[in-house]
C-alpha cells in the first residue's frame, strides 16, 4: 500500500454529561442514552447497537482516549477529526474531552478540527424549528476570538497540516453569512501567527451540489459518505415517502380499514432504507470531478437512535464487505484522486450506527478490516 494514504476518521466527543445536555434532555443524557434506548423495527434490524463488553466510557477520563487511540493505531487509522461546537457569541459545547487532549501529550494521535456549525433543534424527538443553540457568525470581533481558540490546536505539533499549514475543516460553510470574509481575516490572522495559511475544507455535500457557489476559499471538498454519494437519492424518496404517507392520513376514512396493508405493502410503516452495497457502488464509480476532492467513506448508517421510524437505514453491512469496498476505494484513491486522505464516517458515532469501535455484534472485525487491507494493497 502506499504508505501515504491517510485513513482520517470522524469523531464524536458527546460521550459526557454537561450542563446544555442535562437541562435539554434530561439529567445525565449522553450519545449513550440515545444508543441504549433503541429498538429494532422491522425483521433482522441490528438495534439496539452495543460496545463491546457493554463499554458504555466517558470521553473526560483520558484513559479513555489513550486506549482510544491505541486501538486505532493498531488498525491503521492514521488520525481522529474531532467535530468542534462554536456558537453564537463564543459558546463551546463538548469542547472538554478535545481540550483534555490537547494538553495530555499522551493522547499522541494526529488530529485536525472540523466545526459542526449549525445551530442546534430539537431535531431528536421531532421539533425540528425548535431552537436550542442558536448559531451566529458575528463580524471581526468574533472571528478573531474565534481564532485564537483554535489557534492553540493549531500549533500543536499533532495536528494534521499540509506543507505546514493546519487543515480546518467546515461542516456546513453555505451557512455563515460573510463567508469568505471571515476565511479571509483567518488567514490574515493565520499569517500573524507563523502560518502561511488555514487550509479550508468544506464537509457536507450542500455546499458542493449549490449553484454559482464560490469555493475560491477551500483546498479541499471532502466526499462525506453516505450523503455525497447517495444523498439525491434520499431527497426524493423522503419526499415520495410523506407525500404517499400525507394521502393516506388524509384519507383516513376511505383508508381505516386496509390502511395498514397499504403501510406494509409500500413499507411505510418502517424507516428509510437503502441498499449498503449500491451506495458503495455509486460511491466506487464516483469521478473526481476536481482537484479538491477528498474521498470518503462510510462504516455503515442507521439513525435508528436519534430518529426512531424517522430514520434512515442501510441494509447489508458487514466488516467482508466493508473491506471489500475500502480496499477498491484505497486504489481508487491512488489512482484517480492522487490525495493521500480518505475521510471515514465514523470512529463512535454510535446513535447513527457508524463506528470503528468494536461492538457486541462484529467485535474488532471492521478495525480488522482496515489493518488487513493495508497490509494486501500494494
Amino acid at each position: 500500500m502506499n504508505k501515504n494514504i491517510k485513513i482520517i476518521a470522524f469523531y464524536l466527543p458527546q460521550f459526557h454529561t454537561f450542563p446544555e445536555n442535562d437541562k435539554w434532555w434530561g439529567k445525565g443524557f449522553t450519545e449513550w442514552t440515545n444508543t441504549k434506548k433503541a429498538k429494532p423495527l422491522f425483521k433482522g434490524h441490528n438495534q439496539p447497537r452495543t460496545p463491546l463488553n457493554e463499554n458504555y466510557y466517558n470521553l473526560l477520563d483520558d484513559e479513555v482516549k489513550k486506549r482510544q487511540v491505541k486501538l486505532a493505531k493498531e488498525n491503521g487509522i492514521y488520525g481522529f477529526c474531532y467535530y468542534h461546537y462554536w456558537f453564537k457569541n463564543g459558546k463551546k459545547l463538548m469542547e472538554k474531552p478535545v481540550e483534555q487532549m490537547l494538553k495530555n501529550k499522551e493522547i499522541d494521535m494526529p488530529f485536525c478540527l472540523s466545526w459542526a456549525n449549525e445551530p442546534w433543534s430539537r431535531r431528536w424527538d421531532g421539533s425540528e424549528n425548535e431552537i436550542i443553540m442558536p448559531q451566529e457568525y458575528g463580524e471581526k470581533e468574533e472571528w478573531k476570538k474565534h481564532f485564537l481558540y483554535l489557534y492553540e490546536f493549531f500549533k500543536d505539533e499533532r495536528y494534521i497540516k499540509i506543507d505546514g499549514n493546519p487543515l480546518f475543516i467546515i461542516y456546513k460553510p453555505e451557512l455563515i453569512p460573510n463567508l469568505n470574509e471571515m476565511i479571509d481575516y483567518w488567514n490574515e490572522l493565520a499569517q500573524q501567527n507563523n502560518f502561511k495559511k488555514i487550509v479550508f475544507a468544506y464537509q457536507y455535500p450542500t455546499f458542493y451540489y449549490l449553484k454559482n457557489k464560490d469555493d475560491s476559499r477551500f483546498t479541499y471538498g471532502i466526499q462525506f459518505e453516505p450523503f455525497f454519494s447517495n444523498g439525491d437519492i434520499e431527497y426524493t424518496m423522503k419526499n415520495k415517502k410523506e407525500k404517499i404517507c400525507f394521502l393516506i392520513k388524509n384519507f383516513d376514512i376511505l383508508f381505516r380499514k386496509i390502511k395498514n396493508k397499504v403501510y406494509k405493502m409500500l413499507h411505510l410503516d418502517k424507516p428509510n432504507l437503502y441498499s449498503y452495497k449500491k451506495t458503495w457502488k455509486r460511491l466506487l464509480n464516483n469521478k473526481p470531478v476536481n482537484d479538491k476532492m477528498i474521498p470518503g467513506a462510510f462504516v455503515d448508517w442507521d439513525n435508528t437512535a436519534r430518529r426512531g421510524k424517522n430514520a434512515t437505514c442501510y441494509l447489508g453491512a458487514n466488516p467482508s464487505k466493508f473491506k471489500t469496498y475500502m480496499k477498491k476505494l484505497v486504489k481508487k484513491t491512488q489512482k484517480e484522486y492522487n490525495k493521500d486522505m480518505i475521510f471515514i464516517n465514523a470512529w463512535n458515532e454510535w446513535a447513527e450506527g457508524a463506528y470503528l469501535e468494536p461492538d457486541e455484534k462484529y467485535g474488532y472485525q471492521y478495525l480488522e478490516a482496515i489493518k488487513e487491507l493495508i497490509k494486501e494493497v500494494d
